[in-house]
C-alpha cells in the first residue's frame, strides 16, 4: 500500500476534516495547504496514460512527510509533550515499514491497548495473538521483530473504520 492510500484510508476511519489534517501535518513538522492536502489524499491511477495529465494533481506522500503526519496525529490527539531532559525535540525519523510505524504511532495516537488493537483486528475479520502483535510493535534489530505487511495494515484501518465509524 501506498502512504497516500493509507492516508485516505485513516482519514476516513477516524473521520478526520480537511482543515484537521492541515493542522495535523503542521503539529508534525510539514506545512501543507487545504488544497495540497486535497492533493495528497487523491487516488492516483497507475495506468501510464493518465499518468502526464494526473502529475499535477497527485502530491505523493513520501515516508518521512507520513511519518511527521502520524507523529501530528499523537500530538493532535493527545496534546504537546514536554520533551524529557536529553531528549530531542522531534523524533527521529524510523528506518522500519511503514505499516510498523502505522500501528506503533495509532497505538499511541489512539491510545490503544494491545486488547483493543487485537479486538479491532477482530472486527476486519483477522485474528491475530498477541504475541504476534507484540512483533510487530517491537523495534528492528530485536530477535522478535516481524515486518507489518499490507494485509494487517489494510485490516486494521478496516477495523478502525468499523469502530470509530460503525
Amino acid at each position: 500500500m501506498e502512504n497516500n492510500d493509507i492516508l485516505i484510508r485513516l482519514r476516513y476511519a477516524l473521520d478526520i476534516k480537511n482543515t484537521d489534517m492541515v493542522e495535523i501535518f503542521k503539529l508534525g513538522g510539514v506545512e501543507v495547504t487545504k488544497e495540497e492536502v486535497l492533493k495528497i489524499l487523491t487516488k492516483s491511477n497507475d495506468d501510464v496514460d493518465y499518468e502526464e495529465d494526473n502529475e499535477e494533481d497527485v502530491i505523493k506522500c513520501n515516508n518521512k512527510m507520513f511519518e511527521s503526519f502520524l507523529n501530528g496525529l499523537i500530538t493532535f490527539k493527545r496534546g504537546e509533550q514536554e520533551p524529557k531532559p536529553g531528549q530531542p525535540d522531534r523524533p527521529q525519523f524510523s528506518k522500519e515499514s511503514v505499516n510498523n510505524i502505522l500501528l506503533k504511532k495509532l497505538k499511541i495516537a489512539l491510545t490503544l491497548t494491545s486488547e483493543d488493537m487485537i479486538d479491532i483486528f477482530d472486527s476486519a475479520g483477522i485474528t491475530i495473538t498477541k504475541g504476534e502483535l507484540s512483533a510487530l510493535l517491537r523495534k528492528v534489530g530485536h530477535k522478535n521483530y516481524k515486518e507489518c505487511g499490507d494485509k494487517y495494515a489494510r485490516n486494521f484501518l478496516k477495523g478502525l473504520a468499523i469502530q470509530y465509524r460503525g
